[in-house]
């Protein structure tokens, strides 16, 4: 696994590879510009709460009839727009995981660059580059985009509400532990958390660590069990005795 960069969060235990918890720790966006918050794939709008959300929805719903009611959209074009932009979702995303924990060839060539590797099973990553960081027993990694919603779409579809909230892009570099125990996920006390800050040229995706019990299962029985919420590090793939039901 690729050494985190120098400037990247860690927390944990002492006696562990990172810091411990609560010592203060600067982090900052270098990456982040004008550029990153207007001149990418996505809106630089950020919905902090329910109220946003409404009127966001309201404000997109009055738009698209204006542009009906003038003729330079019909219904079915918007339709086929809002198809477009749904069409990737986190079975993308878990065919790469599933590759990779059945392949170590490949999962060599995925964390060393993770855009090429998808390109090798016809996965189109639309971002600038895409960067994938692997779980295992003494570090796990979170996925947070601290200034808006930089997120890898083309491979795990819209990102949920609660990613691009100002609560998790807040709270997840200064308190990740307490961010994934109100997902459920609680760590060993020895395990560090990495968390990843996303920006206008790259993207993350966690490689959760496969889960006991699966040594005979297919690549394809596999990709049921990795969840959005794993690629994104608030939890692990899920076991083999549950289940196998991936989060929207």
């Amino acid at each position: 696994m690729a050494e985190p960069p120098s400037d990247m969060p860690m927390h944990g235990n002492p006696s562990g590879p990172s810091h411990a918890h609560g010592h203060h720790h600067d982090h900052d966006h270098p990456e982040h510009d004008p550029v990153h918050a207007h001149g990418h794939e996505h809106d630089a709008l950020v919905i902090e709460d329910d109220e946003g959300n409404l009127l966001g929805q309201q404000m997109v719903d009055a738009l698209q009839a204006l542009l009906i009611e003038r003729g330079i959209l019909s219904a079915g074009e918007v339709t086929l727009e809002i198809q477009k932009l749904e069409a990737p979702g986190t079975h993308l995303g878990a065919t790469l995981v599933a590759r990779a924990w059945t392949d170590p060839a490949f999962r060599a060539r995925l964390l060393a660059n993770g855009k090429d590797a998808a390109a090798e099973l016809g996965i189109r990553v639309g971002e600038a580059q895409l960067v994938v960081v692997e779980n295992t027993e003494a570090v796990h990694n979170l996925i947070v985009c601290t200034l808006c919603s930089c997120y890898p779409r083309s491979i795990l579809g819209q990102p949920p509400s609660w990613y691009i909230s100002k609560a998790y892009r807040a709270r997840t570099v200064r308190e990740p532990e307490a961010v994934l125990a109100e997902f459920g996920l609680q760590l060993p006390a020895s395990t560090a958390i990495c968390v990843h800050d996303s920006n206008a040229d790259m993207r993350f995706l966690v490689l959760p660590r496969r889960p006991d019990g699966t040594e005979d299962f297919t690549e394809e029985a596999l990709t049921k069990l990795v969840s959005r919420d794993s690629m994104i590090g608030v939890a692990q793939a899920l076991p083999p005795a549950l289940p196998a039901e991936i989060q929207p």
